[in-house]
C-alpha cells in the first residue's frame, strides 16, 4: 500500500467510484481540502466500471427527476469540463408496459417528468417501432419515451474525474482498504488502514455496495443492503438501435453501442449481500438470451461474449442516502444510490459536497437523510422506478 502524502485531511473519501470521485472534485472546487480518497480496489473496479452506461430523467418522484436532469446537463458538458469524452448519446428512454397498471405507473411517472419541463411521450402499442425497430409487440399495453435520455461509457468519465481532482491537489489512494473509522466525544477523528491512520474531521461513505460494510466498521448500523445483479454484452452487429429499452414486468434492459454490441440485464433473484462476489450465474445467461430473444426475434443467433455482474446499495425507499448520519457527527452519507449512481452522480455528489461544507441544499431531509431511517415507522415517499 502507497501511503498517504500528509498525516491529516480536511475530508476522507471512502470510494473511488463516481460518486466518491465527483464528491471529491466539487469538495476541491469549493476550495475544502486537502481532500484524500480511498479505495481498496483500481479505480473502476466497483459499480461504476459494471454498468450499462444508462442516463435517464424518467423517474416516479419530482426532486429524482431535478438530480437526473442536472446530471444529464453535466454529462452534456463532461468533455469541455474534463477534456475526456464520455460518448454521451442521447437517443432516447423506451419503457415498456406489459399490463394496465404497468401503463398507469407510467403515466404518473409521465406526469412527474413533465411537470418539470421535459418533453416525455407516452405512446400507444402501435407507436413503438418508431422509436425501437423489430420488437416483437405482443403483450406490450404500451410505452413511455424521453429522448434526452441516453447512455454513456462510464470508464473515460472516471479517468476525466480521476485526473481532475489529482489536478486540483486532492490524492487518490487505490488498492488501500480502511479498517475503521476513529472517534472522539461523538465526532469522527480519523481513519486507520492496515499499516497507518490518518487524522481527519469528515469522512464520506461512497463505497456502494459496500456502504452497509464500511458504515457498520464506523460502529453504524443502516439499512443499506447489497445485492447482486448481472450485465451481458453480445457480439457486434449493424447498428439498428437508438434508445435504451426497459420493459418494466422483468426488469429487462438493453441498448446497442457504438461499436454494434447489445449490452444490458435481467432482473434474476440473488441472495443479499456481498459474499458471494461478482461472479455470472448460467440461470442469468438463460433467462436473458430468452427474454431478449423473445422480445427481439432478430437477436435469436446472436452470440454471448462476456458477462459479469456488480452490486446495487439498495434502500427501502429506493432514494439515495445524502448527509451526515446524527449518530456521528463527521460521517457523511453519500450512498443507497442501489444502480443509479452514474444516472445522478454529478447532481447527488455536489449536494453531498455541500453538506461537508456546511452549505445548504435543496433536498428534502425526509427524503434523503440519513435520519429518515431512525424510528420511523415507514419511508414518507417511495421511488419504485428502480430499472435500467
Amino acid at each position: 500500500m502507497i501511503a498517504p502524502a500528509r498525516p491529516e485531511y480536511r475530508v476522507v473519501v471512502v470510494g473511488a467510484g463516481v460518486i466518491g470521485l465527483y464528491t471529491a472534485y466539487h469538495l476541491l472546487k469549493g476550495g475544502f481540502g486537502p481532500v484524500l480518497v480511498v479505495d481498496r480496489g483500481f479505480l473502476s473496479s466497483g459499480a461504476s466500471g459494471r454498468n450499462g452506461g444508462g442516463v435517464r430523467q424518467q423517474w416516479e418522484t419530482q426532486a429524482t427527476v431535478r438530480l437526473a436532469r442536472e446530471s444529464v446537463a453535466a454529462y452534456r458538458r463532461f468533455g469541455s469540463d474534463f477534456g475526456y469524452n464520455v460518448w454521451f448519446r442521447q437517443g432516447g428512454y423506451l419503457f415498456l408496459a406489459s399490463s394496465a397498471a404497468e401503463v398507469g405507473q407510467l403515466r404518473s411517472v409521465h406526469a412527474v417528468v413533465q411537470k418539470e419541463g421535459l418533453a416525455s411521450r407516452l405512446l400507444a402499442p402501435n407507436e413503438v417501432p418508431r422509436y425501437a425497430a423489430g420488437l416483437a409487440l405482443d403483450g406490450v399495453h404500451g410505452a413511455s419515451f424521453l429522448r434526452s435520455d441516453g447512455t454513456l461509457y462510464p470508464f473515460p468519465a472516471i479517468w476525466g474525474l480521476y485526473e481532475a481532482i489529482r489536478s486540483l491537489g486532492g490524492e487518490v489512494l487505490l488498492g488501500t482498504e480502511v479498517l475503521s473509522v476513529a472517534r472522539d466525544a461523538g465526532r469522527v477523528s480519523g481513519v486507520s488502514f492496515v499499516n497507518g491512520s490518518v487524522k481527519t474531521s469528515v469522512v464520506v461513505n461512497a463505497a456502494g455496495g459496500w456502504s452497509k460494510e464500511f458504515s457498520a466498521r464506523a460502529g453504524l448500523a443502516v439499512v443499506n443492503q447489497p445485492s447482486r445483479h448481472e450485465i451481458l454484452a453480445t457480439e457486434p452487429l449493424k447498428p439498428f438501435l437508438d434508445p435504451m429499452v426497459v420493459r418494466l414486468s422483468d426488469g429487462l434492459y438493453f441498448s446497442q453501442t457504438m461499436r454494434g454490441e447489445i449490452v444490458g440485464g435481467l432482473t434474476v433473484p440473488h441472495p443479499p449481500g456481498i459474499g458471494a462476489g461478482m461472479a455470472t450465474s448460467p440461470h442469468f445467461l438463460t433467462s436473458m438470451a430468452r427474454a431478449l430473444s423473445t422480445l427481439v426475434p432478430r437477436l435469436r443467433s446472436l452470440g454471448v461474449l462476456r458477462a459479469w455482474s456488480g452490486f446495487y446499495d439498495d434502500t427501502p425507499d429506493g432514494l439515495p442516502v445524502i448527509g451526515e448520519d446524527p449518530r456521528l457527527t463527521g460521517f457523511v452519507h453519500a450512498n443507497g444510490f442501489g444502480g443509479h449512481g452514474f444516472m445522478l452522480a454529478p447532481a447527488a455528489a455536489q449536494r453531498v459536497a455541500k453538506s461537508v461544507m456546511g452549505e445548504g441544499t435543496d433536498l428534502d431531509p425526509a427524503m434523503f437523510a440519513p435520519g429518515r431511517f431512525l424510528g420511523a415507522p415507514s419511508p414518507a415517499t417511495v421511488e419504485r422506478l428502480q430499472l435500467g
